[in-house]
């Protein structure tokens, strides 16, 4: 059971769902109306693209799929082990996904489908970053299992059973960061186009410091 979460980690999972959900938000109002962060409704899509023949598209949403795979293949080859812990390699990871990002940014300014398969990898990427902690699991990009873990722990409240609150307090902020994101990923997009996609590759780059930093610092103090 978690008792405390260090607060390097709510921030990081703050910053990092706040983040994806406004890239999916920006992925799912653009040319192209595809979701980048998650992969379930992209599977059943292509799977009904390929019902009704049309292979093109069935052959896109699954190079969407690919990437976010791809992109989690990455993240398994860099941080080497699911269990949260500072001094993983998470500093090099994000700065990779904030260079994709940014890149992911350039190709969806000139309406380039390249921009969101860019874009799939790097969420890829970082939901296989940040995978447990304390037994916990931590999901940044997408929302299902944490209104699962939040529901249960409705239910268990009911029940009168045992919470833990450390855990709900990572979950509720997940989902609330997560919101907040596609909110104002959808508004900026209204308001400055597809440039911004800058917005969240900068929040990882900044997310990406912030993490070197305070390892460094924490090197120091040893």
């Amino acid at each position: 059971m978690v008792t405390r979460i260090p607060s390097w980690i709510l921030v990081g999972a703050i910053m990092l769902a706040f983040s994806a959900g406004a890239i999916n938000s920006m992925a799912l109002l653009t040319f192209a109306n595809s979701a980048v962060s998650h992969v379930t409704g992209t599977i059943t899509q292509a799977m009904n693209a390929i019902t009704q023949e049309n292979t093109a598209t069935a052959f896109y949403l699954l190079s969407i799929v690919a990437s976010f795979f791809f992109g989690a293949v990455t993240s398994g080859m860099i941080i080497h082990n699911e269990a949260l812990r500072l001094g993983r390699s998470y500093g090099s990871a994000l700065l990779l996904e904030a260079i994709v990002l940014f890149a992911a940014t350039y190709y969806f300014y000139h309406h380039k489908i390249t921009g969101e398969l860019l874009a799939s990898y790097a969420c890829g990427l970082q939901n296989a970053m940040i995978a447990t902690y304390s037994g916990s699991v931590i999901r940044t990009t997408h929302l299902t299992g944490i209104v699962s873990d939040l529901g249960a722990a409705l239910g268990h409240m009911i029940s009168r059973r045992s919470l833990n609150p450390p855990q709900l307090i990572m979950q509720g902020s997940i989902l609330v960061a997560f919101s907040a994101g596609a909110f104002a990923g959808a508004k900026l997009l209204k308001a400055v186009g597809l440039v911004a996609m800058a917005l969240p590759a900068t929040i990882v780059l900044s997310a990406s410091i912030g993490y070197m930093l305070m390892l460094r610092r924490q090197i120091k103090l040893r």
